[in-house]
């Protein structure tokens, strides 16, 4: 009896990647990851050279990503029968031997994996923890994030500009994820809540391509791996 092992990959370079996380990697007999159809899948990349060669691969290929926003009844139609069957088809694999599943950053957030572990025998499943990609982003600025008492505030650029607006005016430090498309409305609210000229965003963290710029010069599309960060201003010795 094997299991279904998630293992954090870390904000990108490898080399961020844990001891034990490694460890799996290197001996693993099946790996599984998701990608979009048609695309290697950043999970993938990151790990590349580093897959045994008589692993089995498994590349999970999402049935939508942003094609179809997040509130229209399709997209949870389409995207639960997808865990549904890649649940049961790593649980009876790991009836057999383990199953390793990797995550990009920590795996408990905002990670595909939830979906799956939920999904799954409490028994029959392993998560191994990775340092998140804010971690690498705001290591990437240069600057601590939190200071003293600072409050951080993580929120997805997903949520209405109102919402948006009222966590960044409300918090001392703050980190915005899942932007893409959501750029010009996170811009917005954070003129609103006069939290813009003091943000950053940091594509690709820790990345070869890594990249940081002050928020309110980015215009247009941005990668998917980036994040916006508010850095507190708290209590100093």
């Amino acid at each position: 009896m094997g299991k279904v092992i998630c293992i954090g990959l870390g904000p990108g370079d490898p080399d961020l990647m844990s001891l034990r996380a490694h460890r799996l990697l290197t001996t693993a007999p099946v790996i599984a990851y998701f990608r979009k159809a048609g695309r290697l899948g950043q999970a993938r990349r990151i790990v590349d050279g580093l897959i045994p060669a008589e692993a089995e691969e498994w590349p999970m290929e999402y049935p939508v990503t942003t094609e179809v926003p997040f509130s229209d009844p399709a997209y949870g139609a389409a995207l639960a029968p997808f865990y549904d069957s890649w649940s049961r088809r790593l649980a009876e694999q790991a009836r057999k031997t383990d199953v390793i599943v990797l995550c990009e950053g920590d795996p408990f957030l905002y990670g595909s994996f939830m979906h799956l572990h939920s999904r799954l025998p409490a028994g029959l499943v392993e998560v191994v923890p990775g340092i998140p990609g804010m971690a690498g982003c705001w290591t990437a600025t240069g600057q601590p994030i939190t200071w003293g008492d600072d409050v951080l505030t993580v929120v997805p650029a997903t949520l209405p500009e109102s919402e948006l607006r009222r966590r960044a005016q409300d918090t001392d430090a703050l980190v915005v994820m899942k932007i893409g498309r959501n750029l010009a409305k996170l811009h917005r609210a954070l003129a609103a809540a006069g939290r813009l000229a003091d943000a950053w965003l940091v594509e690709n963290g820790t990345m070869p391509t890594e990249r940081v710029r002050p928020l309110r010069e980015v215009e247009g599309e941005i990668p998917y791996f980036a994040i916006a960060l508010v850095h507190g201003r708290g209590r100093r010795p």
